[in-house]
């Protein structure tokens, strides 16, 4: 069963969440929170899997309890979620861990999927959030690119392969397909990258690695 914290300042929402999520399979809601320093003291009593916590919220932000939360020693998978698809917050949220980026206006049917995607390891973006993120990206200075690559240095080749993969946007089954490995293979070569990089999750490797101009 995926545990679930709900945050968001309006109680129609989290109500909505809630209601939508309830007869999703393997899900259960676990806890609600109005605002990001409910959601750091709600994460340590009710150690969800995954949260669902809205960016905008007044007092302690959305991006503010993303950091907080992201430092627990077993820090949950987290999906932004905003109703605007032009927020000037989505790169900063991913680069602060967030291991996805949805809108409010997504499906049911699509958000019990990327809940159940990130809590398997893996990122879920909206498609117009992943537009806005290539449209930043095509924009980015010669220095980043310089710097990018001097950290995605230390992988092996084989790990750049992959890595270079992800950055595509394919997933394990498509990476493996393209290089002729198992997904198994391709699972430890994306957990090698995140170690040797620093790194917590496979979205903070793409953005890097589009950095990089790998994409």
């Amino acid at each position: 069963m995926i545990r679930v914290l709900i945050v968001d300042d309006e109680a129609l929402v989290r109500a909505g969440l809630r209601m939508i999520l309830g007869p999703a399979e393997g899900i259960e809601v676990v806890g609600e929170a109005a605002d990001g320093s409910g959601a750091v003291a709600a994460v340590a009593g009710h150690r969800p899997d995954v949260v669902l916590m809205d960016v905008r919220m007044p007092g302690t932000d959305g991006l503010t309890a993303l950091k907080e939360v992201r430092r627990a020693a077993h820090p949950p998978h987290v999906v932004m979620l905003t109703t605007f698809d032009l927020d000037d917050h989505v790169h900063t949220a991913l680069r602060h861990g967030a291991a996805g980026f949805l809108l409010k206006d997504t499906s049911p049917r699509d958000l019990a999927a990327a809940i159940r995607t990130v809590a398997e390891g893996s990122a879920m973006l909206a498609p117009r959030v992943t537009k806005r993120l290539i449209d930043v990206f095509a924009g980015l200075e010669s220095a980043d690119a310089v710097r990018a690559r001097e950290r995605l240095s230390v992988l092996t080749g084989r790990e750049e392969e992959v890595v270079r993969a992800l950055a595509r946007g394919l997933p394990n089954a498509g990476i493996g397909r393209e290089l002729a490995m198992g997904e198994s293979t391709v699972k430890a070569h994306v957990s090698s990258a995140l170690a040797k990089l620093g790194l917590s999750n496979r979205v903070q490797v793409a953005l890097l690695a589009r950095d990089a101009g790998w994409g």
